[in-house]
């Protein structure tokens, strides 16, 4: 089984998350200390790790910043010891299988860096569907070019000219189900009881 980080590891990438993500907003830390009443010493001393972060400080930070939590703390990796999730790499994609059986649709998780941008379209058997979990996916679909955020879905037919991958500054993170022989995967995306 894989070994999970320490507490110490995943404190220690609080402070460079912070500044990254404070600087990617274009804040300064003036800016942010009059936002979230939290003196500007304390904010350098956070971003520099010279301050252990709390929860009282990140809260307010994050939603200054308009962020989630979990962008700057790193949720705790949970393993499940029934599934393989040993993660194969091509082109800087990370894939982690999420399914028992090789029986299909297939789950996977898929994490694209930033750079992964130019699309290279293909086709092949199979039908995929893909939920955005953290980033923004663009999508080219035959003619068609969009871009889906957290929380919304995609599903196509992939003999239908096809490429997915970041659009934005960060890398994207999604939930894919494939199916070789085309199984329909159906998202219902609102209550349709009355």
């Amino acid at each position: 089984m894989d070994e999970q980080p320490s507490v110490d590891a995943v404190i220690e990438q609080i402070a460079p998350r912070l500044r990254r993500a404070r600087e990617k907003k274009d804040i300064s830390l003036a800016e942010l200390a009059r936002a979230t009443g939290i003196s500007t010493s304390t904010l350098s001393r956070l971003e520099s790790a010279q301050r252990k972060p709390s929860l009282e400080l990140l809260l307010p930070i994050t939603a200054a910043l308009g962020i989630p939590l979990d962008e700057i703390v790193a949720a705790p990796r949970i393993l499940d010891p029934r599934v393989p999730q040993k993660p194969t790499r091509k082109d800087g994609r990370v894939l982690i299988p999420l399914s028992r059986q090789q029986a299909e649709p297939r789950a996977y998780k898929l994490t694209i860096p930033a750079h992964d941008t130019e699309p290279h379209l293909r086709t092949h058997a199979g039908h995929e569907w893909l939920f955005v979990l953290r980033g923004r996916l663009r999508v080219k679909l035959g003619d068609g070019d969009f871009v889906a955020g957290p929380g919304e879905a995609v599903e196509f037919d992939c003999n239908i000219p096809h490429w997915f991958g970041a659009a934005g500054r960060g890398s994207v993170e999604v939930l894919s189900l494939f199916g070789k022989q085309g199984e329909r995967i159906h998202f219902l995306s609102r209550n349709r009881q009355q």
